[in-house]
Order: C-alpha cells, then structure tokens, then sequence
C-alpha cells in the first residue's frame, strides 16, 4: 500500500502552491511566496528537492526548466495530517475535539448547525 509523506509546516505551503498550479516551476513558486514569506530562493529549493525526496511531488524537464506536479492529493494529506492532529491533540477521540471546538466562544450557531447536517448526512451513509 501507497504510504502519503508526512509533510512539515514550510513544504506544505510550497505543496498548496504546486496543487493548486500543477506543472509549476521554482521561479513562479518563489514568486508565489515572494508577499507570503521572506524565504530565499535556495530555501524554497530546498523544501521543493525535501518534497521530491519524500515522493509528494515529481517533475517534468521542459528545456532548462523542471515543471514540479502533485503526486499525492490534497484531500489525502488534510485527511492524514487531520488524523494525525486528534491523536497527538486529543488522544485519538474525535468526540472530545468536537466537544472542544463547540464549548469554544469561535464557533457560530451556522458553524454548530453544519456540523450537525455533516453528522447526520455521515451516519446515513454508513447506516
């Protein structure tokens, strides 16, 4: 089975760059990230050749210029990074995040009655 690379804080703002523009090079991520970060360039080369090593992205060689794409989903890393998040913050007990975030004064009525919709619409599918 294909195992998705655990991506740090830093490669993930390149990987949000590189799904949203597939085939995508150094120079237009740097330029990208240019009002985001104060990356340097070689910094931003580095985590591209740290997500190249881990699997999470390849390239094409289009002349002097390597167009870097996707290997793995967006929605497979938030699902694998969100899994991780409730074990290591909430002991793997998505009841008490959800308790949590709705004893928090952030989440709206709105917020509430969505996840409410969610939770109905999830336990009909597996129903």
């Amino acid at each position: 089975m294909y195992e998705i690379p655990k991506i740090s804080n830093a490669e993930w703002e390149i990987m949000k760059i590189i799904w949203i523009n597939p085939e995508i090079s150094s120079i237009n991520i740097i330029q990208k990230l240019k009002d985001k970060t104060d990356w340097k360039p070689a910094t931003v080369k580095t985590l591209i050749n740290r997500l190249l090593t881990k699997d999470a992205i390849g390239f094409n060689k289009l002349g002097y210029e390597y167009l870097y794409f996707p290997l793995v989903s967006e929605d497979e890393c938030i699902k694998l990074e969100s899994q991780s998040f409730i074990k290591r913050v909430f002991n793997g007990s998505i009841k008490s995040m959800l308790l949590t975030f709705a004893q928090s004064e952030e989440i709206s009525e709105t917020d509430i009655a969505e996840l409410k919709n969610i939770l109905e619409q999830s336990s009909k599918t597996k129903g």
